[in-house]
């Protein structure tokens, strides 16, 4: 499938502090952010034009920041306005947008305290992808090589650049394989999360889910959690080990790309997406939508 590369699309990009035509939204090549990983971003969603959960985003890119030891120089107030202002200048109702952060060209080394912070957001156009037969048909995943690494070794708290490293070496695999994803392990080998959405199995009414203390506890993740106790879904947050998996009658996988995904097989592990799934998916979608103000 062809796709319009991002440099050469219409539609406008804010970077630290102006709004730029996309195709002028560049860096140099010698960027500290581009040669070590000194880059954080985020993932969002806006929805009949409007941003899901955007403050929780900017407090999470802010953070995110501030592990990687420098700080995005807008406040969260300011980053929603904008975020929304991208939203609305390129004309999207349902889209992606994207907030980056990476330290500049000033410094050339391991350290660079002294670099500039630079700002980007964009956003491009995205809707829902699949129709919800389509979507009940379930994914299938492979299992991935890499694992996500101990906490003690990399701030996994932080939605920073260089730990999605590995996850693209996963899902080049993956896809090469003929699946659409990978579930990744912890150091320890036990089930961790895709390489970019959490995962979720259920069996006897129950939802189980990995404790996220060494890949990110995903807003939507948090999202699914909520609404499951909603409806008087236990969920047990815990560790859970890949021999486990057979136990499991459903799998989803959530995230901002993803929303809530049945899933219907990892590798030698079979799954039938049903009802929990499903009513996941509808509480979501019903979720996300903007809320009329009361008069």
């Amino acid at each position: 499938m062809s796709v319009l590369p991002f440099d050469q699309r219409d539609g406008f990009i804010w970077l630290d502090g102006d709004f730029i035509p996309s195709a002028d939204a560049k860096l140099h090549v010698l960027s500290h952010g581009l040669h070590y990983a000194s880059c954080v971003f985020e993932g969002e969603r806006a929805y009949g034009g409007r941003i899901f959960k955007s403050s929780e985003h900017s407090e999470r890119f802010r953070a995110s920041a501030e592990l990687l030891d420098f700080k995005i120089p807008y406040s969260v107030a300011e980053l929603d306005d904008i975020k929304q202002q991208i939203v609305s200048r390129n004309n999207f109702t349902n889209c992606y947008v994207r907030p980056v952060a990476w330290r500049g060209s000033e410094m050339m080394a391991v350290a660079a305290q002294q670099a500039t912070i630079h700002v980007a957001i964009a956003a491009w156009d995205w809707p829902s992808m699949f129709d919800i037969a389509t979507k009940m048909k379930g994914i299938r995943l492979d299992i991935a090589e890499y694992r996500r690494p101990d906490p003690l070794t990399a701030p996994c708290r932080s939605k920073a650049a260089g730990l999605y490293m590995i996850c693209t070496i996963s899902k080049h695999r993956a896809e090469r394989r003929g699946y659409a994803d990978a579930m990744m392990l912890d150091w320890q080998g036990r089930v961790a999360e895709c390489t970019g959405a959490n995962i979720f199995f259920a069996t006897n009414g129950v939802l189980h889910t990995p404790i996220a203390d060494c890949f990110l506890d995903g807003i939507t993740r948090r999202t699914v959690i909520d609404l499951a106790r909603r409806r008087g879904v236990e969920v047990v947050e815990r560790r859970i080990m890949p021999e486990e998996l057979t136990g499991f009658e459903e799998c989803f996988i959530c995230g901002t790309g993803a929303e809530v995904t049945p899933v219907s097989e990892i590798g030698p592990y079979k799954f039938t997406p049903g009802a929990i799934a499903r009513a996941l998916i509808d509480d979501y979608s019903a979720e996300v939508q903007p809320k009329q103000k009361a008069a």
